[in-house]
């Protein structure tokens, strides 16, 4: 048994192998049935697998660490370094997958020598993990070794054999480094620095991968070329930058290598030749401030690329290094690629005080070319001169709405006083007899209504009050100023055409009754001479006949009319009136101011003021 014991080589308990072994001695000694013994030897290597994990349990079930090497890579000492778990085979377009699922989760083990025990790799351990594959950054000659993974559900088992060489023993001449720095616009080459080693075996084609993806000859865009194991970029542009891995398999002793070299390419412009530029403040700026509360002073400077930016941005207080023990500054930088670099600067104030409204803050920026600077001045915000300035423009919009709605309300007025004192006598030298023809329907007696004002009595006393006596205009009443003897309808034509208007006090006996005929007259006096006006007066409420010519119902539609309303219109100081005068023509008499201005303009401004 102990020989037994004895031959197991299994690293995962050594305690508990001991500890068995004292067991079974102390067993032999006291004679104990065989059947006891290894039931305790069985239940002591069921606690030992149970305590040494699944992980090292999974590895020496597999037997991984017994088998052969699936691939065999070489590394040049201090250089960058990438580990796939992945069968090598001619197909892989990629060597790497940042993307790999949470459920295909990689593990990885390693040992320096076979007879030592395998090692986990951890998350927070060096090499890092990242998707499917073990970053070295960079590979070390301590790092040579035995590298197994697992891919649950993909890979049971991949062996894989890692000897990192310095460049010494892997002959390596002209290696300089894996840095480039590649011109944008110009032409460019990308040699892998792999070829430069090994001089004396000879190589083949060499794979290319860029950022994990591998590139052919097919795949490449035209400016990206591959010859004679070399990349050709012609131009090179930003998208160029990147990780680029180059693979060539070379025999070493009838044993196959495959020899990884990194290259990082970094695609820069040309220097800038100028100084930071300003974007905010753009020289002095003003800026308001209210006392004793927080303020921040903000600095937009925009630099050019440079390769190595000694950029620097502060803000000073009087020009001057230490500017406030009160003053927080921040910096923030959003690179823009070729282009350089945008910087925001701030400074915050917990709270503005007298001598900060009375110092000038200055902010200084510098680089490689030169530096520029922008200041910015403190001003006390004025509540009182906002609240004025407020208050006046509301003030100014109510006086304007008052005045737009008054204007409104009493635009006849308005017009009329206009028409008083600027606009000339429109009467004189017209050749017109007449200011106004008045037209109105001739009822019987029996059919008027004592009670209201009848069309005769509206036409025959107060309209001629109104318009004659009080405001001085000459109207024509046929009846009454027309001497009978001649034809109707001559007289009736004569007597428009003699005047400047045609009045039409319209009601169902004028529209249904003989009288029409006048207003068709005066439609058509007016359509031949434009100096003639009608003014129609709606004394009652009518039915249009069908039987009116079309030029009268045309006349009916479009013209203003006037509402007689007889039991409020009949008043002087009425708005019926003010229509009235505002549609007869303008006639400067002493009569007719008078009856402007002592009557309805008087009460005008009355309405104004009260």
């Amino acid at each position: 048994m102990d020989k037994l014991l004895a031959s197991d080589s299994s690293p995962l308990c050594p305690i508990c192998l001991t500890e068995s072994k004292m067991i079974l001695k102390e067993n032999v000694s006291e004679h104990q049935p065989k059947l006891i013994k290894k039931i305790i030897l069985t239940l002591c290597w069921i606690l030992a697998l149970f305590v040494s994990g699944a992980e090292v349990s999974e590895i020496n079930l597999l037997g991984c660490s017994h088998a052969e090497p699936q691939i065999q890579y070489r590394a040049i000492s201090g250089e960058e370094f990438v580990l796939q778990c992945t069968l090598p085979g001619r197909d892989a377009t990629h060597i790497y997958n940042n993307s790999l699922l949470k459920e295909h989760k990689v593990k990885w083990f390693w040992h320096q020598k076979d007879k030592e025990p395998l090692k986990a790799i951890k998350e927070s351990s060096k090499p890092a993990l990242q998707g499917d594959a073990l970053w070295f950054k960079p590979v070390r000659d301590s790092d040579s070794g035995v590298y197994i993974c697992l891919i649950r559900e993909k890979i049971s088992c991949l062996k894989i054999v890692l000897e990192v060489q310095t460049k010494a023993a892997a002959k390596c001449s002209g290696y300089d480094t894996n840095v480039l720095y590649l011109l944008a616009g110009n032409g460019n080459s990308i040699t892998c620095p792999g070829t430069k080693c090994y001089s004396h075996i000879k190589k083949p084609d060499v794979k290319w991968y860029k950022d994990g993806h591998q590139i052919t000859r097919k795949k490449s865009r035209q400016s990206l070329k591959l010859k004679h194991n070399e990349i050709y970029l012609n131009p090179t542009y930003e998208i160029d930058a990147g990780t680029y891995v180059c693979d060539y398999t070379l025999y070493d002793n009838n044993i196959k290598w495959t020899l990884r070299t990194t290259v990082t390419v970094e695609v820069i412009a040309k220097t800038t030749t100028h100084p930071p530029n300003f974007l905010y403040p753009n020289g002095v700026v003003i800026l308001e401030a209210e006392l004793g509360k927080p303020l921040e002073l903000k600095c937009h400077v925009q630099f050019g690329f440079e390769r190595f930016s000694p950029m620097k941005v502060t803000w000073r207080r009087n020009n001057k290094e230490n500017i406030n023990e009160k003053l927080i500054q921040e910096t923030s930088v959003y690179p823009e690629g070729l282009k350089g670099h945008t910087l925001l600067h701030v400074a915050k104030l917990k709270e503005v005080t007298e001598r900060d409204l009375r110092s000038n803050f200055t902010c200084f920026a510098e680089n490689s070319v030169g530096n520029a600077t922008g200041v910015i001045q403190l001003k006390r915000k004025q509540r009182v001169f906002l609240l004025y300035v407020l208050c006046s423009a509301i003030s100014t919009l109510f006086a304007f709405l008052l005045c737009t709605a008054l204007i409104y309300q009493h635009w006849i007025e308005i017009v009329l006083m206009y028409r008083s004192y600027l606009v000339h006598n429109e009467t004189t030298g017209d050749g017109k007899e007449f200011d106004a023809f008045v037209s109105y329907a001739k009822l019987d007696s029996s059919e008027s209504d004592s009670a209201l004002i009848s069309e005769e009595k509206f036409a025959l006393e107060l309209l001629p009050d109104m318009l004659e006596k009080k405001c001085g205009y000459k109207l024509c009443i046929l009846e009454r100023d027309i001497l009978p003897g001649g034809a109707y309808t001559d007289e009736v034509v004569t007597a428009i055409k003699q005047s400047r208007r045609a009045i039409i006090i319209l009601s169902p006996a004028y529209v249904s009754g003989p009288s029409i005929f006048e207003l068709q007259a005066a439609v058509n006096c007016a359509l031949e001479d434009k100096k003639i006006k009608l003014v129609l007066i709606k004394f009652q409420a009518f039915q249009e006949p069908e039987t009116l010519p079309p030029a009268v119902k045309k006349a009916l539609r479009i013209l203003p009319v006037i509402t007689w309303n007889s039991s409020i219109s009949a008043a002087p100081t009425k708005k019926f009136w003010k229509y009235v005068y505002y549609h007869m023509p303008v006639k400067t008499t002493k009569v007719l101011g008078n009856c402007s201005l002592k009557g309805f303009f008087q009460r005008l401004f009355s309405l104004v003021y009260q």
